[in-house]
């Protein structure tokens, strides 16, 4: 991912992007992304989650079949519905939508300054059609039944706040703690309101620390969602892991399918050949 200087936006664009804010150029179909430094920008996590999300048997996961656009056209394009929880820059859905994995995204946000800068993110890129940022009161995880239809989406994706115990903050309200620890929502308000708005056979994709797996698969087992893949991340060969990827199925039978550690750096401390693929530098 590269920073993209605003002298190559046109007027129109230049319009979009506020004093403090930069353009990261995501290097994947022409799509770019408005960051703020005084906000959370996306990291690492985001940009594997979003290579893991639907990499399995993409006909099997999420019910019905992908659609082969004509060659001239671009790639296969998943022509399904796909809600992403704590969508922050809104980094989730332009990746997914850069990649023709998902045909509709909505980003839910609790914190609004957050959401309206995902939103024209979301103008920047031209796809008003196909993206919907929601911030505030209906973006809140926590009221999705009040503001959703059960069983409506065929996908749900998630890289919540990692941090459970946020004791000790001195400002809870504060952009950047809201989106490190679980001062808005929780593990269960994320996994419930996947169960809730995912349609039977739908999935839910996430990323977190290893040290939640525990309480991740048991919450998911409580609310009928089956982990089916999951992949532990790790800086490198013989490091302990990091994060983990994990994908479940509403209503999908039991059977969980361990894929192997993905290591971020070789043993020279570069990316290795997988991650430079996933970052499309290979």
């Amino acid at each position: 991912m590269s920073s993209e200087m605003l002298s190559k936006l046109t007027i129109e664009e230049e319009s979009i992007v506020h004093p403090g804010e930069r353009v990261d150029d995501l290097e994947c179909n022409g799509f770019r992304i408005i960051q703020n430094p005084s906000f959370f920008c996306f990291g690492m996590d985001a940009i594997l989650l979003s290579d893991f999300a639907y990499s399995g048997d993409r006909d099997k996961y999420c019910g019905e079949k992908w659609d082969q656009e004509e060659k001239d056209k671009g790639p296969k394009i998943y022509k399904k519905q796909v809600c992403d929880f704590c969508t922050g820059t809104g980094i989730l859905p332009m990746l997914l939508l850069a990649k023709g994995k998902a045909g509709n995204v909505t980003g839910l946000e609790i914190q609004e300054p957050v959401a309206e800068m995902a939103g024209r993110s979301v103008k920047l890129n031209h796809v008003e059609d196909r993206c919907q940022i929601f911030g505030g009161e209906k973006g809140d995880i926590r009221k999705i039944r009040s503001n959703f239809r059960p069983e409506i989406f065929h996908a749900v994706t998630c890289n919540p706040p990692y941090i459970q115990d946020a004791g000790g903050l001195t400002n809870p309200s504060d952009t950047l703690n809201i989106s490190r620890h679980e001062v808005e929502m929780e593990l269960e308000d994320v996994i419930a309101g996947a169960q809730y708005l995912l349609k039977q056979g739908g999935s839910l994709t996430m990323v977190h620390k290893p040290f939640r797996l525990s309480d991740m698969i048991s919450l998911m087992k409580k609310y009928h969602l089956e982990p089916k893949r999951m992949r532990m991340v790790q800086p490198s060969e013989g490091k302990e892991p990091n994060m983990v990827l994990i994908e479940a199925v509403k209503g999908g039978k039991s059977y969980l399918k361990v894929l192997p550690s993905l290591n971020v750096y070789d043993k020279d401390g570069n990316y290795t050949k997988e991650v430079l693929k996933i970052y499309g530098m290979l």
